[in-house]
């Protein structure tokens, strides 16, 4: 069976040099005759694995050196409650920017621990635009974003400046995607299951002020940070084979050139799709030019009736599946589809997907 193109918002494909290298190990990994999947992650052979992998990524991001980097677990969801129980302890209230579900599901688990002040939102058009809010001040412990929004499609261009008050983002969908300073934020999380590895573990990068012997009472000792930043994130058993796999996949990205080079690459791809999209009379884009996303690109046909919108959608989804393009229907708070399209996928890809689009739109309009 041959390779397909894969499209999904996550979690999504692999660089085929990792499947490849995870497969030739599968069985044997460097001769200890065992999978990295069954090793014990104390073991004498498995410790090197995680600390290259940290290295990795401290180099790959120039992660300055009074920041920890954890590999959690839950998810980035489990971010969502982790974040105000370790960081809203001083003034019981933190700043968040709504452009979209993810940070919506957000503020409601943080309301419940601190109050929370939603200080912008792009809801008045349907999460289609990041709002500009370039200077935040205010009594509150922190500042929070989601820097790419998988779902809606859009991207902050800028860097709020929140001054001395701490700025945390959710970059789960953007993560080296692109050169990005940490040292203008405090906290940074990302579900690996995007750009840099499968489902199962959660990379944080947090400043190391920032990580107290005292959170918010009654906050779990597993959502603690520094419960994982003290034990080297192996408090308990880590995701071994997950944070195995990232570190092959950064690898790939360093031999690619860097965030610089996925950059390159990730910027080449957007603007054919874009391109195509702006000057196509059958499909558009859904967000406004300045917000758009790198990584996640939404569009609709100029069908404008639900029921027939649709079912040309779902004609479209099907017959680009057939062509080897999977996963490219819409999410349903959006509808029509939505091509993410991640470092591992190649401008091979998004040619092909024009082509289909091109072919499609000609055959039934």
């Amino acid at each position: 069976m041959s390779r397909v193109y894969n499209f999904s918002a996550g979690p999504s494909c692999l660089p085929e040099e990792v499947l490849k290298a995870c497969a030739d190990e599968m069985l044997d990994y460097k001769g200890t005759g065992q999978s990295v999947m069954e090793m014990s992650h104390r073991s004498k052979d498995y410790k090197p694995i995680i600390e290259d992998c940290e290295k990795r990524v401290r180099k790959l991001m120039n992660v300055p050196d009074n920041y920890s980097v954890l590999f959690l677990q839950g998810g980035a969801s489990t971010q969502f409650a982790m974040v105000p129980l370790n960081l809203g302890i001083k003034k019981g209230k933190a700043a968040y920017i709504n452009t979209g579900i993810w940070s919506n599901k957000a503020i409601k688990e943080a309301k419940r621990y601190i109050d929370v002040d939603v200080i912008a939102s792009s809801e008045d058009k349907n999460f289609s635009y990041i709002p500009k809010v370039e200077k935040i001040s205010g009594d509150y412990d922190y500042v929070y974003v989601c820097f790419n929004n998988t779902i809606k499609g859009t991207h902050y261009e800028y860097i709020p400046d929140t001054g001395d008050i701490p700025l945390v983002a959710d970059i789960s969908s953007c993560i080296l995607s692109e050169p990005l300073d940490v040292s203008k934020f405090a906290l940074l999380f990302a579900g690996a299951q995007k750009n840099l590895a499968p489902a199962g573990v959660t990379l944080v990068i947090i400043r190391n002020d920032l990580i107290t012997d005292e959170p918010l009472k009654g906050t779990p000792t597993m959502l603690k940070y520094k419960t994982h930043a003290d034990e080297g994130s192996m408090f308990n058993t880590p995701p071994c084979y997950t944070i195995y796999v990232m570190g092959k996949v950064l690898e790939w990205i360093e031999k690619n050139g860097g965030a610089e080079g996925m950059a390159k690459r990730n910027r080449e791809k957007a603007e054919l799709l874009y391109n195509y999209l702006d000057n196509s009379s059958v499909y558009h884009a859904t967000v406004e030019k300045g917000s758009r996303s790198l990584m996640n690109v939404p569009f609709l046909t100029k069908e404008t009736d639900a029921e027939k919108a649709d079912a040309i959608n779902k004609k479209f989804v099907a017959e680009a599946a057939a062509c080897g393009l999977v996963n490219l229907a819409g999410h349903r708070t959006v509808g029509g589809m939505r091509a993410s399209i991640y470092n591992a996928m190649p401008v091979e890809g998004v040619k092909k997907l024009i082509e289909f689009m091109d072919k499609f739109a000609k055959e039934n309009f």
